[in-house]
Formats: C-alpha cells, structure tokens, sequence
C-alpha cells in the first residue's frame, strides 16, 4: 500500500483519536505534504465519477428543466380559459392536488423497480406534454382530466428521480454534483424559454415534448455506461422522518422560503410590471452560475453556512425593496441577489440536504418531504394575484424580509449534514498550505541572511587585502 493511502487511513481513524493523538497525526502529514513526498492533490480529490454522474444528470436536470417551463405553459392555458376564477383555482387544484398525491406514492413504489418506473414516468411526461392543448375551455370534465394526468406525470417520478442523483454521489462532493445539475437547469430554462419565445401554444407543447424526449434518450445512452444503481432497501416512514429534529430544523425554514418567495411574486409583478419579465431570465442565468458556486462552498465550509447566507441575502433584497422599491437601481439589486439566494438554495436545499439526511437509507421519501414545498408553492401565486393591486408594497416587502431573517433561527440549532470527515480533510489543507507557506518564507528568510553574511564576508576581505 502506497503511503498516500495509509496516511488517508490515519486521517479516518483520526476522527476518534484524543486531541493530543490529532495534533500528532496532524503534524506527521502536514510534515509528509510539506517535504513533497505526498502531493496535496492525492489527498483532496472530489471523488465525482463521471460515467456514474451523467446519467444522473441527463435525468434530473432536463426533468427540472421540464417542469419549470411546462408548469408555466400549463398556467397560461389555465389562465386563458373562460371559465370563472372558482372554476380555473378547481382545475389548478385537482393539479397540484395530483402531483402530490402521486409522488407521495411514487416514492413508495419507484424503488421496487427505479430503472424501469423512471423510463415510464418520462414516455408518459412525453405523450402528457403533447395533450396539454386539450385543456381549452370546451370541457371543464376534459380540463380536469387532462390536470389530473399531468399532475401525476409531473409529480410520481420527481422525487425518485432525485435519489437516484443521491444514490450515484457521495455525501463528500453531493454538493458540486448538485451545484453543477442546477447550474444546467438554470440555462436550460433560460435557453428553451428563449427558444419558445414566440411561438403559439401548440407550438410551445410540441417543443417541450421534444425535450422531454430528447431527455429520455439521452439518459438511456448513458445508463448504458454505468453501474446499475440500486437504492436502499432501508425505508422509513414519515412518521419517524418528521420525529427527526434535523429534518424538521431544516424543513422549516425551506417551508418559510418557498411560501415567502411565491406569495411575494403576485406583488413584484404589480410593481415590476414588463421588467418582470426581463428580471426572471437574468436570474435563472444568475442562479445557474451561484448554484455551482453554492454547490462547491456546501462541499468546503458546509451546508449549514450557505444555506443561512442565502436567507441573508434574500433578507436584504426584500429590505432593499421595501426602503427604494420606486427606484429602479433596488429591482436590479433584487433581482441580482433573488438569483444568488436562488443558485445556492437550489444547490443544497433542493439537491443535496435531503440526501444527506437519508444517509444509507431509501431517499424517496426525504426527497418528497423536502421537494414538494417549492413546486406546491406555485399554488399560492394563484390564490394571492386577484388580490394584489390592494397590498401595500412596501408592507409586504418588510413583511418578507422579517419573515426570512426568522426563518434562519431554527438553522442556528440545525446540525452539519457534511461530514466530520470531509471537515477534517479541509482543515488538514489548511494546515499544510500554511505550513508550506510558512516553510517557504523561512528559506527565503535564510537565503536573504545567507546573501548578507556573504557580502559582509566578501568586503572584510577586500579590506584585508
């Protein structure tokens, strides 16, 4: 065994030494990284295989991608209908209702047979995609039919999906891993969204059926050239996630956020007006680029820490907005923060949280729990709009801004989910490279004096002579 490896064991076993054996342990291998004898990069590696990943992230990101872009296409139809404003919240109703209901079953029965229950979720997503100009008013029967079986593609599959990231990834580099399939959801929508910029309704369907297609195939290549991943046989019930006091201090706040954001939007769009627009595709390019950057910091100093920085900074943005929301320069500092807060709260709270609070256990059901808050929330924007031109902005935004600054305090008791090991392996780089660096200006400082008593050495002797 090289002598890499058995260091790396030391570091493992370290974890449960005494502080005195640590500061021993630590001083050998600082000492072996310092003298060169074993290279920092064989030490700290991300540990992200490829081939294991991609599929992972043919799957989740271009059924995010699907989603975000075909739920939009689903409430404009919706939004268009004739139909009273009762009879349009039944039909949004018995969709949301649906999608609930079916990944909450879906997250029992998915991991029978993930791999082929996957591939169906998608070839049905396709065929619904393409129905979806059926809802056109003719029928309020039809209309509630056509809800119903796109809620259950949307919703069945969706958290299977993302164990299935959890299960192809390890807890050390989850983060990246999720912080690099955001960062494609971000630009894809923003891409697609572009491209269907333009095109009439039936047109728009047909594009995002394509691209539920064109996701399908892509992820059957590439699971051609991976490890069959299987998930845990391990499974709890809700009852005994929700008893968890991790998972509640961190559900908690996710809850916060999703019902501040989405009931604020009805608001920002009475005050945006056709910015809105323009602000809602600068901040999926912003989100895409801070979800790898969140990704990467969730993977170095925690989840913990990125996640509160995010909820300051969403508190910040409503502050901003409830102090100079009649000027221009605050929509921009909004919208520039929005897709920051966003960016590492997809990264963490959506992709990597939940897997890391299953540990070895079955995921589907930590991913529900976790997930449906944030596409439940699309809900609340229909319910909150017909009464928004008689909110005061200002109010409501100050509101936003306590309620998130609130929503960081069940954090502060939260524990870290990365762990112990990858913490100490950080430390551990941040030891050697002051070392280093501290051995560095030590010989420089030598040769400097050497140099000196060189020169003094050479004009006494000039003088001798």
């Amino acid at each position: 065994m090289c002598r890499t490896h058995v260091l790396l064991k030391v570091v493992v076993r370290g974890m449960h030494c005494s502080f005195a054996n640590k500061c021993f342990m630590y001083r050998h291998i600082i000492c072996a990284l310092v003298a060169g004898s074993m290279p920092v990069s064989n030490v700290f590696k991300t540990g992200i295989q490829v081939k294991q990943l991609a599929p992972a992230v043919a799957l989740v990101s271009s059924s995010l991608v699907w989603f975000t872009l075909a739920s939009v296409a689903f409430g404009s139809s919706v939004d268009h209908l004739s139909w009273p404003f009762t009879v349009k919240l039944t039909v949004y109703g018995v969709y949301y209702a649906t999608f609930a209901v079916s990944a909450l079953l879906g997250a029992s029965l998915f991991p029978r047979s993930r791999g082929t229950w996957l591939i169906s979720w998608m070839v049905f997503g396709v065929v619904m995609t393409a129905l979806l100009p059926l809802i056109n008013g003719n029928s309020l029967v039809l209309d509630l039919f056509v809800s119903l079986l796109f809620g259950v593609s949307v919703g069945a599959g969706l958290p299977s999906s993302l164990a299935y990231f959890a299960d192809t990834t390890v807890a050390e580099n989850r983060g990246m891993s999720g912080g690099v399939i955001w960062g494609v959801v971000g630009f894809g929508v923003l891409g697609l969204a572009l491209l269907t910029n333009g095109l009439d309704q039936l047109q728009t369907f047909l594009v995002l059926a394509i691209w539920r297609a064109a996701g399908l195939a892509v992820f059957l290549a590439l699971s051609r050239f991976r490890k069959n991943v299987q998930p845990s046989a391990n499974s709890s019930s809700y009852r005994f996630i929700l008893r968890r006091r991790d998972v509640t201090l961190y559900l908690l706040p996710w809850i916060m956020f999703c019902l501040v954001n989405f009931a604020e939007s009805p608001i920002l769009g009475k005050l945006f007006g056709e910015f809105q627009t323009f602000a809602g595709f600068i901040e999926f390019a912003i989100s895409g680029v801070f979800a790898i950057v969140g990704g990467v910091l969730a993977d170095i100093v925690g989840r913990k820490r990125v996640v509160i920085t995010g909820f300051v900074v969403l508190g910040i943005e409503y502050a901003v907005l409830s102090l100079f929301s009649g000027s221009k320069a605050s929509w921009y500092v909004y919208t520039t923060f929005d897709g920051i807060a966003w960016g590492m709260f997809a990264s963490v709270f959506f992709m990597t949280l939940w897997g890391d609070l299953a540990e070895d256990g079955q995921k589907e059901k930590y991913y529900v729990l976790g997930g449906l808050p944030y596409p439940l929330a699309y809900f609340i924007p229909v319910i909150v709009k017909p009464f928004a031109e008689g909110i005061e902005t200002a109010t409501a935004f100050s509101l936003a801004s306590f309620f998130l600054f609130l929503a960081v305090l069940p954090l502060m008791y939260a524990p870290e989910t990365l762990p112990e090991k990858k913490i100490k392996e950080m430390e551990l780089k941040s030891y050697a490279e002051k070392a280093k660096k501290m051995k560095e200006k030590t010989l420089r400082t030598k040769m400097f004096v050497g140099r000196g008593e060189a020169s003094v050495l050479s004009r006494d002797s000039d003088d001798e002579l």
